[in-house]
């Protein structure tokens, strides 16, 4: 049997060199028929067994494709694998889509660029772009209404186009446009999430190996961003307040901590506004919970038009809420507040038997690092002058100490509880 084996294994090697099969190739086949002959020996330990196994490995080998479908299954099992542990390695939608958009350049040789657009509520966003030259997250064009992602969306089909210049899918698009383009749907149980258009600088399009790989890509893809999807609103209904919509107490304290280590590495200041709604407790009882929340839910509507876009707002308990203002110091914070009391005369609430109702704010400031130095006692500076501002000068703000009262009590004071 020995002597069987080495003469057959020495026979398909000089077929395999006559083949002009490579040295890894080759190697690979006597690897396996060397597993064969263990298999036949292990089995019934006969030489029958064993032609039976050489025979039908010379069958094998005389399909001189077979070796290469071998490999390039081998290569997508193994590019699968790759990809879902890149895409199932974070949950954040920005590092997930370029993780896409590198495994689609990746996966397929002589690309120009790869685009990914989010789908949803029937609109499409860029989302991530990277080329052959590693450039990352640049925006070339807008979708077309007729072009070929809105085309995808509709149709929820891979569209392959081997020329663009000569496509009418792209007899409408700016000049200089050449070589091929497949635009692929990201597609979770039949819904589409998002495209993903990769283009090549030649017009040979894509032939069916590499469709097969964008394919394998996209299902992953549009499973990942999903889960992104998902992850990303839980996150947001647990930092989020359910009655006014508004960051949470959670989300807030988060913020403060990062507003305070990032103001301490730069040497930058930044303000605490704590605002009570006044007149709040009157309604509250004269007319009910439900009224009261039909307030607060018009009342932080009404501020959220009122900050700057880098300004953060949350409810911070009851009627209270909470307003940070980043690189911002005490003159500037005043001016804020100011603005923000003279608004509010214009804010008024239709009660449930209907009167209408004026409602004023009180509140008080602190100033990092000039009352304290930590969220914390930032937090109780400005509650302590909040508490301070209703209890002597209702309908103003209060700086913390040090610090003095910034306002008067307005002229017009609303009915207060």
């Amino acid at each position: 049997m020995d002597k069987y084996r080495q003469d057959l294994i020495q026979a398909a090697r000089h077929k395999l060199e006559r083949a002009h099969y490579s040295v890894e190739q080759r190697e690979l086949i006597l690897r396996t028929l060397d597993l064969l002959l263990d298999l036949a020996h292990a089995d019934e330990r006969t030489e029958e067994n064993a032609r039976s196994t050489s025979r039908l490995f010379a069958n094998i080998t005389n399909h001189h494709n077979l070796l290469a479908i071998i490999h390039e299954q081998g290569d997508e099992l193994n590019s699968l694998k790759r990809i879902t542990f890149n895409l199932t390695s974070s949950l954040q939608m920005q590092v997930i889509l370029d993780a896409i958009a590198t495994e689609a350049l990746r996966l397929i040789k002589n690309a120009r660029d790869v685009h990914i657009f989010l789908y949803q509520d029937g609109q499409l966003q860029f989302a991530s772009s990277l080329d052959s030259e590693g450039n990352h997250s640049r925006s070339y064009t807008t979708p077309r209404r007729n072009g070929l992602t809105q085309t995808v969306v509709q149709t929820r089909q891979v569209i392959v186009v081997e020329d663009i210049s000569r496509h009418p899918l792209f007899h409408n698009a700016p000049p200089g446009w050449t070589g091929g383009i497949v635009g692929i749907p990201l597609l979770l149980g039949g819904n589409v999430v998002g495209v993903m258009n990769m283009t090549r600088w030649s017009s040979d399009g894509f032939d069916p190996s590499e469709l097969r790989l964008l394919g394998l890509l996209a299902d992953q893809a549009a499973l990942a961003i999903m889960n992104a999807r998902l992850h990303s609103q839980v996150s947001n209904l647990a930092m989020s307040d359910a009655l006014t919509g508004l960051p949470n107490r959670r989300a807030l304290d988060a913020r403060l901590e990062e507003d305070v280590i990032r103001s301490t590495r730069y040497h930058h200041e930044f303000a605490v506004l704590l605002m009570d709604l006044d007149g709040f407790k009157a309604i509250n009882d004269t007319y009910g919970h439900s009224t009261g929340d039909d307030v607060l839910r018009q009342y932080a509507q009404f501020m959220l038009k009122q900050p700057r876009a880098s300004d953060f707002l949350a409810r911070y308990g009851g009627d209270e809420l909470l307003m940070i203002l980043p690189e911002t110091n005490l003159q500037s914070a005043l001016l804020v507040a100011e603005h923000i009391r003279k608004r509010m005369s214009a804010f008024e609430v239709t009660l449930p038997d209907g009167t209408t109702r004026a409602l004023g704010i009180s509140g008080g400031i602190s100033i990092f690092p000039d009352h304290a130095v930590s969220a914390s006692d930032l937090l109780r500076a400005a509650d302590e002058a909040l508490y301070h501002a209703k209890r002597t000068s209702r309908g103003s703000f209060i700086v913390a100490d040090p610090g003095g009262e910034l306002y008067t009590s307005p002229e017009k004071d609303p009915q207060l509880p």
